[in-house]
């Protein structure tokens, strides 16, 4: 890598790949920040302690309280581009000296009743059983800052029984109905809907290849594939977090299509965090593992076959649920070298047929989640995100 202006560097690599300016510009984790130098040099088992930044803003490290408040304050050394805001990119303007991340108030009634009465200028994300009341209420805005949205997803652990077997893993899928996922955790219609894809509809690597088994599924096939796969009766364990609220209805829906179909299952409630360090235990179901978990993605996390974890198949080395295919790593290793965009799109439709095939995980609905803010409060960057450069308040 070398650098021959001001306002350019060169990366220079042994062969081709076709992902260097996705990887480099990808909005959401894990994103490439750049770091100034005595912070890249931190050893990579030390934690970084210096959050100074060289964006519009800067953190206040002092006032920061760790659950409950997030304070960060205009950067006087910065200067913006001097073009429009777009994303990550383009100018950041400033127009508000202090930004406050209020995380204490987790009650969704505690946030929406701070909204109303003026003590907080924005909810980031508005809890779905809250969207009617704000809608009627006329001091307040609902913007929809994020329209790629999020995906949900049903993760299977591909280590234990019953969901060591791609054929049980493949009926669960089917008995997987998107539209009860969503009607059940969102309710409200205009902000979801059912999607055959893998990867985020509506972008460029989205397709419908090997979806039929559940966007064309019923629960008699649900149940004959099941009664076919061998299963034999192992109670499938979900974990199910009882404080996040745009997922924690998922399991019990999933829960409900799964004894449907002929599965056995127990639901267990607990923390996200709680919840967060049980999935990374490969232990069996009954010694503390599990079997299922729901999580939702931003849409750059899965809108392509490499930045989408679920996709990755490299067994003991890939994410949560450690699903194991050759043949899968070997299609998204093309697709990692492809720079033209014809093939990676047919390797995508691939890469998407051959994981639903052995069933890496079943796609559940995407949903926009909007942000409220009070009257007077304009100026959100559109995309995926929360960015606090260009706000304004009047």
């Amino acid at each position: 890598m070398d650098s021959p202006a001001p306002d350019t560097f060169r990366i220079f690599l042994r062969e081709a790949c076709g992902f260097v300016l996705e990887a480099l510009g990808k909005p959401s984790s894990n994103v490439p920040f750049i770091m100034p130098k005595r912070v890249a040099d931190t050893d990579a088992f030390k934690q970084i302690d210096d959050y100074t930044g060289s964006g519009p803003y800067v953190f206040k490290k002092d006032e920061f309280k760790p659950g409950a408040l997030a304070v960060y304050l205009r950067n006087a050394k910065y200067t913006p581009r001097q073009e429009p805001p777009s994303g990550t990119a383009g100018g950041k303007r400033v127009f508000v000296d202090r930004v406050e991340w209020v995380l204490a108030a987790r009650d969704p009634q505690t946030q929406v009743n701070a909204l109303q009465k003026g003590e907080i200028d924005m909810i980031e994300r508005v809890p779905f059983e809250q969207i009617g009341a704000l809608r009627a209420d006329k001091t307040i805005e609902l913007v929809v800052k994020d329209p790629t949205g999020f995906q949900y997803i049903g993760r299977f652990n591909h280590l234990h029984p019953p969901f060591d077997k791609p054929a049980v893993r493949r009926a669960a899928i089917a008995a997987f109905n998107q539209e009860a996922f969503l009607k059940a955790q969102i309710g409200v219609k205009d902000l979801y809907k059912t999607c055959p894809s893998m990867f985020t509809c509506g972008t460029a690597y989205a397709n419908s290849a090997g979806s039929e088994i559940q966007q064309k599924s019923s629960l008699r096939k649900a149940q004959e594939l099941l009664k076919a796969s061998g299963y034999d009766g192992t109670t499938v364990v979900i974990i199910k977090p009882t404080d996040i609220n745009t997922i924690n209805k998922l399991p019990d829906v999933a829960a409900q299509q799964l004894r449907q179909a002929g599965f056995k299952v127990d639901v267990l409630a607990m923390d996200w965090q709680t919840m967060v360090a049980r999935r990374a235990k490969k232990d069996a179901p009954d010694k503390g593992g599990w079997n299922l978990f729901f999580t939702a993605f931003v849409a750059p996390d899965v809108w392509n076959p490499l930045a989408n974890f679920s996709i990755n198949a490299a067994c003991d080395k890939g994410w949560f649920g450690w699903a194991c295919d050759a043949q899968l790593e070997q299609l998204r290793d093309r697709f990692a070298r492809e720079t033209d965009e014809g093939p990676k799109k047919k390797l995508a439709e691939q890469i998407q047929a051959r994981a639903f095939e052995i069933g890496t995980h079943a796609p559940v609905g995407e949903y926009v989640a909007p942000a409220a803010v009070r009257k007077g409060v304009k100026g959100l960057v559109i995309g995926p995100g929360d960015f606090y450069w260009n706000i304004r308040k009047d």
